[in-house]
């Protein structure tokens, strides 16, 4: 019986075959995981900053000073005024001099003059010699408008400070200086401090007092 014969083709490529397994050794084992795998590095977390202490502060005094207690200002008034009257609105009387008018006008006075009497605006008082006494010295003109009359207090520095009634005397006191342009202005400086208390307190007669001393006593030094 004859051979089998096997294709030419089969022969070959079973010879390609073996010549690839002779040059090729088993395949290389895969490598093995590592023994120790290495640990994820651990973050330390930072330590939580200690806030900064405040400084020390001493605790407030329980005890509170007590106020300094303060004495009530002294008054300044050198003599008492009229009190316990009602309030008025009326003129204020000021008397001023018709200088060689020979008491025609008014009451002679001093060199052969007048005392002349003007009347102000309504005002509101209840004392009205002191009103009326400040009203002519606050006044510093020596004329007084176009009525050709004379104020001869005008430069002086006179200030009220109270007064006193006993029904029949208005007393009068008065701090500051005379200042006067002549003899003749003496007499007449008097009248007008006198005759203005007098029709403001509805009184006969009138002492003056400056710096504590009579009238008299101060403008007889002039």
């Amino acid at each position: 019986m004859g051979r089998l014969q096997r294709p030419a083709s089969m022969v070959f490529s079973l010879a390609i075959a073996l010549a690839l397994s002779g040059c090729f050794g088993p395949p290389a084992a895969s490598p093995g995981a590592s023994s120790s795998s290495p640990s994820p590095a651990t973050t330390q977390s930072p330590s939580p900053t200690a806030a900064p202490t405040p400084p020390a502060t001493a605790p407030p005094s329980s005890t509170t000073p007590s106020p300094t207690p303060t004495s009530p200002a002294p008054s300044t008034t050198a003599a008492p005024s009229s009190t316990g009257l009602p309030e008025q609105l009326a003129p204020l009387t000021i008397y001023y001099v018709a200088v060689g008018d020979n008491g025609a006008s008014g009451p002679m006075i001093g060199c052969g003059d007048s005392l002349v009497a003007t009347h102000t605006a309504p005002v509101r008082f209840t004392d009205q010699v002191g009103p009326s006494i400040r009203t002519l010295l606050d006044n510093k003109s020596r004329s007084v408008g176009m009525s050709g009359l004379v104020n001869v207090l005008s430069q002086s520095t006179l200030a009220y400070v109270g007064g006193s009634f006993d029904g029949t005397t208005i007393t009068i006191y008065l701090t500051g200086q005379f200042m006067l342009a002549g003899e003749c202005d003496i007499p007449r400086a008097k009248a007008q401090l006198e005759f203005t208390a007098m029709t403001a307190a509805g009184a006969t007669r009138a002492a003056v007092f400056v710096n504590g001393r009579p009238i008299d006593e101060v403008l007889s030094l002039k």
